[in-house]
């Protein structure tokens, strides 16, 4: 269950990111008078961005449970003389298209920050889901060679050490800029300043 809660928890995490983004590209486009896009600004927009990716990620890892479970595997040759009993993920395909999938959420993610970053700044948090998802990709990015090279019980870490890093970079790109601004710079959090 360790790898299929991690991809289902993570899937809510990304979908949500990129359900803030998506409302940030509508937000922008329904600026426009007579613009269709304002039909598509409430929050059920979100609702249903985040349940349906969720969804895709929960309906591959229920296939996968029932096709290849994971079980246990006995290491003899990792550390000589000793027996590990480690996890199997069972079938390595289902194992990879969960993390696909996280990286194409991530990817979804990045590409449309980065197409709405430079609108006006005053409301635009695009600049900050970017740089959080440039963050996501390349601890991911950097943990595949790291997970395929290691072994044993060294794998485990290597997960939990990108598992954090990336939810560090999440949570730090988006929210710290804004508890800067609700705690050092409470000034600048009023309505005359935002509409200014």
């Amino acid at each position: 269950m360790r790898q299929t809660s991690f991809g289902i928890f993570f899937s809510v995490a990304l979908s949500s990111v990129l359900a803030k983004t998506i409302m940030v590209c509508i937000a922008f486009k329904a600026t426009k008078p007579g613009s269709s896009w304002r039909k598509l600004l409430e929050v059920r927009v979100s609702y249903y961005v985040v349940v349906i990716c969720s969804f895709i990620q929960v309906k591959n890892c229920v296939i996968w449970l029932s096709v290849s479970p994971p079980y246990q595997e006995f290491d003899h040759h990792s550390y000589p003389g000793k027996i590990i009993i480690q996890c199997n993920e069972g079938s390595d395909i289902w194992f990879y298209s969960m993390l696909g999938y996280l990286g194409f959420l991530a990817a979804v993610s990045l590409v449309l920050a980065f197409m709405v970053r430079t609108l006006p700044d005053t409301f635009n948090e695009a600049k900050y889901i970017t740089f959080s998802m440039l963050v996501f990709c390349s601890v991911w990015i950097s943990m595949i060679p790291a997970y395929l090279s290691t072994r044993g019980k060294n794998m485990v870490a290597v997960e939990i050490f990108a598992i954090l890093s990336s939810s560090a970079g999440i949570l730090a790109c988006i929210f710290f800029p804004k508890c800067y601004i609700l705690i050092m710079k409470p000034e600048l959090n009023c309505r005359n300043q935002l509409v200014k």
